[in-house]
């Protein structure tokens, strides 16, 4: 890439057409906003200077650029005018920020911040080719069955590029040209800085238009090509949320078929989800109904799914995760998660470590080949190594005011439906009986029970139930165990042994 790279991204429209509170370039997809796909794509042709000119809402939309490129540069583009008006923006805060001559040195691509097709790659080979054909200005164009609402590359008989026409300007006969401007074009920076006061807004919607340049630059003899890509879809925008939808549904067909030519086996293409920030091991399954979200890490041979959805989580080698919601959740080498288990942030399963149906986990560590496999939940805890928690438990962190945490140790058995009241601490190779609850610590060794002995209060159905299902039911089992004890037989207690017994 030439050493002089300046990269204009404009991202200072409305997007009215998207009826939303949030500006349009910063709605996601894929796992990262429209502009961040763009910006991501700039970033691979190793710019010396990105200018972002921001309109609407520019403090929202300013700040989320600077988080994802700090060194940016913001250009304020107070009314929007067209795009020769906010390149022109873009250039004068250059000026002022590098001075004249720094700024009229090179290469400047301008981009749009709502295409999230957009490569790197094929940034690369546009600017590669502006470069070495030596050109004031250079278009990335595309061929389209349906090029309707595009504007028009016009082409002599010699095929060198005259101009472009937008759709509302255009006659009959350009209208049927199947050759479009995908907005996206290379300058000569010193050209460019020439050209863009002396643009017009003498058109159908009373615009400057950054595409008469073009004719500029024909009018002053030099030289203007276009570079035809061949993937156009690249190059699309995204005006409403039908169109949004169908860039989202685009871009993960092709993240997915990304990832299975790279190893991964993938059960069921349609209902598999995969944000672009994702990385996956070669050998990882994923089953049907599968969402990968945010930057998801997933280790080699680790099964994913069915019907499973990780945001920002990190899944370990040979790992199983089955009707799983996590987030922000570790799961190391070889553990199992679910099925229908949650894991909130802060989780962190170990190795060969169990969490099982039913379990609700939040900020705890659950150690290397412990297990809590039924009906559980899990706050603010560290359960350490070869530990067993018993079905239906509750880990009770909160006490009103404040979270607190449970340390339960190593090789623990706890019982079934124990509450552990934080804070306590169950010490290493210790245990606790069914129905506890743990109050106060427990040394290691010990057995900790909280129930008093059971009693049976006889006939309580056919005194405080009588006239129901219940007290009939006991009434008929008491009759039938009643005549069982006084029915005769040949060794009942009515009977003495015979001496033919003997």
């Amino acid at each position: 890439m030439p050493p002089d790279l300046t990269v204009i991204v404009l991202a200072a429209g409305g997007g009215t057409r998207m009826r939303s509170k949030t500006m349009k370039v910063l709605h996601p997809v894929g796992g990262r906003s429209m502009v961040g796909h763009v910006l991501a794509a700039v970033r691979a042709t190793e710019p010396r200077r990105v200018v972002a000119v921001v309109g609407h809402q520019r403090e929202q939309v300013g700040a989320h650029i600077q988080a994802l490129e700090p060194d940016a540069l913001l250009a304020v583009q107070e009314t929007q005018q067209g795009t020769g008006h906010a390149v022109r923006v873009a250039m004068d805060a250059l000026v002022d920020a590098d001075g004249p001559d720094r700024t009229a040195a090179g290469t400047v691509l301008v981009a749009y911040g709502d295409t999230p097709l957009l490569q790197g790659e094929s940034l690369r080979a546009f600017v590669a080719e502006h470069e070495a054909a030596q050109r004031a200005v250079s278009i990335l164009s595309g061929v389209l069955s349906d090029p309707f609402g595009y504007g028009r590359v016009v082409r002599d008989d010699d095929g060198d590029v005259l101009a472009i026409v937008e759709e509302k300007d255009a006659s009959p006969v350009q209208r049927e040209i199947a050759e479009i401007n995908s907005g996206i074009l290379a300058f000569d920076a010193g050209f460019l800085l020439e050209a863009l006061p002396r643009l017009g807004n003498d058109n159908a919607k009373g615009e400057y238009y950054l595409t008469d340049t073009v004719g500029l630059a024909r009018d002053a003899g030099l030289t203007v090509g276009a570079h035809a890509i061949d993937d156009v879809m690249q190059t699309e925008g995204a005006n409403d949320r039908v169109q949004l939808a169908e860039l989202g549904r685009e871009l993960n067909r092709r993240v997915v078929v990304r990832w299975m030519q790279q190893g991964v086996s993938v059960m069921d293409p349609a209902t598999t989800w995969i944000d672009a920030d994702v990385v996956l091991a070669p050998d990882v399954t994923l089953l049907p109904g599968v969402q990968l979200l945010g930057a998801c890490v997933v280790g080699e041979d680790a099964v994913i799914g069915p019907d499973t959805t990780l945001k920002d989580c990190e899944v370990g080698e040979g790992a199983r995760v089955v009707r799983a919601h996590g987030e922000l959740a570790v799961i190391d080498a070889g553990a199992s998660v679910g099925p229908f288990a949650y894991l909130r942030p802060g989780t962190r399963l170990g190795a060969r470590g169990k969490i099982g149906a039913f379990v609700e986990t939040k900020n705890s560590t659950i150690g290397e080949g412990a297990k809590v496999p039924h009906l559980t939940y899990v706050g603010d805890a560290d359960i350490g190594e070869g530990s067993n928690i018993g079905a239906g438990s509750v880990f009770a962190n909160y006490d009103g005011v404040a979270k607190h945490r449970t340390r339960i140790g190593r090789h623990v058995k706890t019982g079934s439906s124990n509450t552990f009241v934080a804070p306590v601490d169950v010490g290493d190779g210790a245990g606790t009986g069914a129905g506890a609850v743990v109050r106060r610590d427990v040394p290691p060794g010990a057995l900790a029970v909280s129930s008093g002995p059971q009693r049976n209060l006889v006939g309580w159905a056919l005194r405080r139930r009588p006239d129901t299902d219940q007290a009939a039911a006991a009434r008929e089992a008491l009759a039938q165990s009643s005549a069982a004890e006084t029915a005769p037989g040949d060794d009942g207690p009515d009977h003495p042994p015979t001496a033919a017994h003997h």
